[in-house]
């Protein structure tokens, strides 16, 4: 049986182990503390958490300070307002000034569920992957958030942390390798190779499970840094399969797929099909409806994968 857990459990994980390690690691929150679970950081170290109320451009200036008086801050909020109020702030008090920030967006993708379309963030990725020297880190599940919050710490610099709210799928293990920068290979495959990133990563497995039963071998990679993107290991895997699909609960635009098309068109051309939201806003839903929705589910994935194939072929 297939167990699910939060990636915000993970999240709060890391930053308790954080706490307890260093001393210069500081939290603030834009007055959602117990939705995204740093109230447990709060109740743990109080001296070092920070309730700025709903500022997102303030926490993220404050963070900024912090981070220029050598701290080592995680400034939390919802991602579409963090990423989106908060933009001037991330790109030029934190990015240009090289700050040591950690930039944390919650509720991200469809994990905003419930809450309202304007609360659904699709186009964060690409607004900080947008930013010169920006890290984007995109976790698929509790396990991978929990070492994602601990490599951004020992990460130099200004680093983007997407975290879902509701529970998913556990498809990594404390055993699964985590580098930043470094795609991992979840499944080898030799008919095509699809890149996910994020919460989708079990529905691209799955993907591939149903493609198997039909004869098509697909490997699949975890892209958990969006940027820096391992093109390394997804043109190889390419060169083999000749052909690939992309999955996110993103926009493609701008987003994963978007990177996977500019190294492919730079290095290796080859057929590609974007899975992932298409140039249209959120709204409100459970996260299956969500998925449905959106088309974020294996057999959409699967239906990528044929078609790509057959572009392929002809």
């Amino acid at each position: 049986m297939t167990t699910k857990t939060a990636p915000r459990e993970g999240y709060a994980q890391g930053l308790l182990e954080l706490g307890a390690q260093h001393k210069d690691v500081v939290v603030l929150d834009a007055d959602c503390a117990k939705s995204n679970f740093t109230d447990r950081f709060r109740d743990a170290y109080p001296d070092r958490f920070i309730n700025m109320g709903i500022a997102e451009c303030d926490l993220v200036g404050t963070a900024a300070g912090l981070a220029a008086m050598g701290k080592v801050p995680f400034a939390n909020a919802y991602a579409n307002f963090l990423t989106g109020r908060g933009f001037d702030q991330i790109r030029v008090s934190v990015a240009y000034s090289a700050r040591n920030a950690k930039i944390v967006g919650h509720n991200a993708g469809m994990s905003a569920a419930q809450e309202g379309a304007t609360h659904l963030p699709l186009e964060d990725i690409g607004l900080m992957r947008a930013i010169p020297d920006m890290t984007v880190i995109v976790p698929a599940d509790s396990e991978e958030a929990r070492k994602a919050v601990v490599a951004a710490y020992e990460l130099q610099g200004p680093v983007y942390l997407r975290i879902g709210k509701l529970p998913v799928p556990d498809v990594t293990t404390a055993g699964t390798p985590f580098e930043i920068g470094k795609a991992h290979t979840m499944r080898e495959g030799a008919d095509i190779t699809i890149v996910s990133t994020g919460c989708v990563l079990y529905e691209a497995l799955a993907a591939a499970e149903e493609l198997a039963r039909e004869g098509l071998s697909a490997e699949v990679l975890n892209v958990h840094t969006v940027k820096p993107l391992d093109a390394a290991a997804i043109l190889a895997s390419v060169a083999r399969t000749g052909c690939a699909v992309t999955v996110e609960e993103h926009s493609i635009l701008n987003g994963l797929g978007s990177a996977v098309a500019e190294v492919l068109s730079e290095g290796h051309p080859a057929p590609l099909e974007r899975v992932g939201s298409r140039d249209v806003f959120g709204l409100s839903g459970t996260l299956d409806e969500l998925f449905d929705y959106f088309g974020l589910r294996a057999g959409n994935i699967a239906d990528a994968a044929r078609r790509v194939v057959a572009r392929k072929s002809a």
